[in-house]
């Protein structure tokens, strides 16, 4: 099958670079199928998962945003955060969720509701990453 090279990367290192078959990133009008030899294109993405889909299996990701570019046949994602659901510590990313839901239904003056909206966000699309990467591994032992 035809493929593609996917880099991403954040200003603290590279996430992830390999050769894949397809991916699906959250655009900010939506989700973005990408295929081996897409037009250029330069967009921005949100706050959200990263499907990728390899010869030997699919990889999930967590972006907190950033901007996806591709040009010859080449995808890079320079991304705020990223996350491959293998590095994401559940139990934290529940911790923050709950922080950030308390946060908004304090009813406080002094909470910056945007930024908490912003954590929450983030937290669920760590969750669900990281929950796709369990539900897959409990698909593959069986």
């Amino acid at each position: 099958m035809a493929t593609m090279r996917l880099e991403i990367i954040t200003a603290e290192s590279v996430i992830f670079s390999d050769d894949v078959e397809g991916l699906v990133a959250p655009g900010n009008q939506g989700e973005l199928g990408i295929l081996p030899q897409h037009a250029a294109l330069m967009t921005a993405l949100q706050g959200g998962e990263i499907a990728v889909r390899k010869q030997d299996g699919d990889v999930y990701l967590a972006v907190s945003g950033g901007f996806l570019e591709i040009v010859d046949n080449k995808v890079v994602i320079l991304a705020d955060t990223a996350e491959i659901s293998g590095d994401i510590d559940e139990s934290r990313a529940r911790a923050a969720m709950t922080r950030a839901e308390d946060r908004l239904t304090s009813g406080s003056d002094e909470v910056d509701s945007v930024r908490a909206t912003a954590a929450l966000h983030r937290s669920q699309v760590r969750l669900k990453v990281s929950q796709r990467r369990n539900s897959s591994r409990s698909a593959t032992s069986v």
